[in-house]
């Protein structure tokens, strides 16, 4: 064997740190606030995250332990997104959507000896504090104006005692990073431990291997901090310098599309369910989101009716991907191969509704129950399974690790297509599949083909105990209608999907239960639901 000789650079976040302070010190870092809009630039950040890598380290905050935060999406977010790593802690980002019990687990497993909070939840956290363990410091980023409780810093107060020269550690590139936490959709939340190099090669591949982001951009980051690294954008941003915007707080539909006009806003990112409330919040009250060129949506699938509304009403493009907390997220993007301009609109309509190809250094493949490897011809489904350098090899401190890993692939728990072109189609989350007289029946294809009904707003569909079939499809929908009927949702199905995947009910509710992070809930419907009698004609 012969070795090249290049040289043995560390892939580290503090590359992307000096390289947005050196590079794109113009950019534009803005926020929303309660007052009006918070403006600096990449320059401005990068002293003030130096001097927050001061007082951590004069706090006594040192390599590898755990910095929380419980925080929106802000400028102040941002700063502990890059200082914390970079001195060579772990950024800990808690979801403030999760169950008290959820949240005090993922404080107390992470062992996190700092915690950052905003002062506007901080009646949240005031309720956890007694029952977390190892807190030493809690620091308070007050935008409120009111000062911080007592016993706690003020985080502005304790930059200002602080020089804006730190000397950054030499860091080596496995050094842990991040450490996120599954929603704990089944048990307590798991521990997904990132490294430096697994962060600087995801931005590297959602940055020019998938998203393109472009200096001259300037991204909307509605995916919040607190859950899978909002998608890796805010090191996306900072290695290519794109300007950012921050909505904090106001996360209503219509202060996000206020958001895209008056900044200018040419990249979003977020869930179907916010995607889908700022589509209707355009169409009840027009803006300008002339500037918009993308606009991702991940998370659960894209209903056809949303693609093809934004492109139809304001000419936004939307793509859709997908990816896991393991993932560091992103797995997979669609964007269709050139040659694929040339099909017929329906055909690519119909791609791009898929969740597209891994990313650079993704490999992915479906497994059948047997253990067998299913091809690549878009029928044939399987459980897919994912390995790259920026998929976990274990969880956290976790005994359940074993069971999620298959021959050194991350066994995702999604079934799945792949077709002859290497596009990823989810066909549903093995727990959500209706298996009915030994077939299964999609229940994300049936939503979507439900949610393209102009009068349904939202859609969920659970398995039902069936005498016969031992399960059956219960369409759970909300209507935008109060006209709408059980019959017409029937109808406007037949021809859509096969006849006996057709519900054999359908019921009316408010709203569907969503998770921590905007995905249906459907654990809670099952539950709502595990009596339900279907009819028997």
């Amino acid at each position: 064997m012969l070795d090249g000789l290049m040289m043995d650079w560390p892939l580290t976040l503090t590359h992307f740190l000096d390289r947005a302070g050196r590079y794109w010190s113009r950019s534009a870092i803005v926020t929303r606030t309660a007052d009006g809009t918070h403006r600096y630039t990449f320059g401005d950040w990068h002293g003030r995250v130096g001097r927050l890598a001061g007082a951590l380290t004069r706090l006594g905050i040192g390599s590898g332990d755990r910095v929380a935060t419980f925080a929106w999406n802000s400028y102040r977010h941002y700063e502990v997104y890059f200082a914390a790593p970079c001195m060579g802690a772990v950024l800990h980002t808690v979801n403030i959507r999760l169950f008290p019990e959820q949240m005090a687990f993922v404080f107390n497993h992470a062992e996190d000896r700092v915690v950052f909070v905003d002062a506007s939840v901080w009646p949240v956290f005031e309720k956890l504090r007694p029952q977390l363990k190892t807190l030493e410091h809690v620091i308070v980023m007050d935008d409120v104006g009111q000062g911080v409780p007592p016993g706690t810093i003020d985080y502005e107060a304790m930059l200002a005692a602080e020089p804006a020269d730190f000397a950054w550690p030499r860091l080596t590139e496995q050094q842990a990073a991040g450490l996120c936490y599954t929603s704990g959709t089944t048990g307590n939340p798991k521990g997904c431990l990132y490294s430096h190099r697994a962060l600087v090669l995801h931005s590297l591949g959602i940055g020019y291997g998938g998203l393109y982001l472009y200096p001259h951009d300037r991204i909307l980051s509605i995916v919040p901090m607190f859950h899978v690294n909002a998608w890796g954008l805010p090191f996306g941003a900072a290695m290519v310098g794109c300007d950012v915007v921050f909505p904090s707080r106001f996360m209503q539909p219509g202060d996000l599309v206020d958001l895209i006009a008056s900044e200018r806003v040419t990249y979003v990112g977020g869930v179907p369910t916010i995607v889908g409330a700022m589509y209707q919040a355009l169409r009840q009250q027009p803006r300008d989101v002339s500037s918009l060129r993308l606009m991702t949506v991940g998370g659960s699938a894209l209903p056809r009716s949303l693609l093809e509304g934004f492109e139809r009403d304001f000419g936004v493009k939307l793509m859709q991907g997908w990816g896991m907390t393991e993932m560091s997220p992103v797995g997979t993007l669609n964007e269709l191969k050139p040659d694929m301009s040339s099909w017929p609109l329906e055909a690519q309509t119909r791609q791009r509704l898929k969740q597209g190809l891994p990313l650079p250094l993704v490999e992915v493949r479906i497994m059948a129950e047997d253990g067998t490897e299913q091809p690549w011809n878009g029928t044939a489904t399987g459980e897919l399974e994912v390995r790259g350098p920026w998929v976990i090899r274990d969880y956290y401190h976790e005994p359940r690790s074993a069971e999620s890993f298959h021959d050194g692939w991350f066994k995702t728990g999604d079934i799945a297509a792949i077709d002859a072109e290497g596009f990823v189609q989810l066909v549903d989350r093995s727990k959500d599949l209706v298996k009915s007289g030994g077939e299964w029946i999609s229940s994300v294809d049936l939503e979507n083909a439900i949610m393209g009904h102009p009068k349904v707003a939202e859609a969920a569909v659970i398995a039902v105990a069936h005498p016969k079939w031992t399960e059956r499809p219960l369409a759970c929908v909300v209507p935008r209608d109060e006209t709408l009927t059980r019959q017409e949702v029937l109808e406007f199905l037949r021809g859509k999907v096969a006849d006996w995947w057709l519900p054999d009910d359908v019921v009316f509710i408010d709203q569907i239960p969503k998770t921590s992070v905007g995905k249906f809930d459907k654990k809670v419907l099952r539950a709502r639901y595990q009596d339900y009698e279907l009819p028997t004609s």
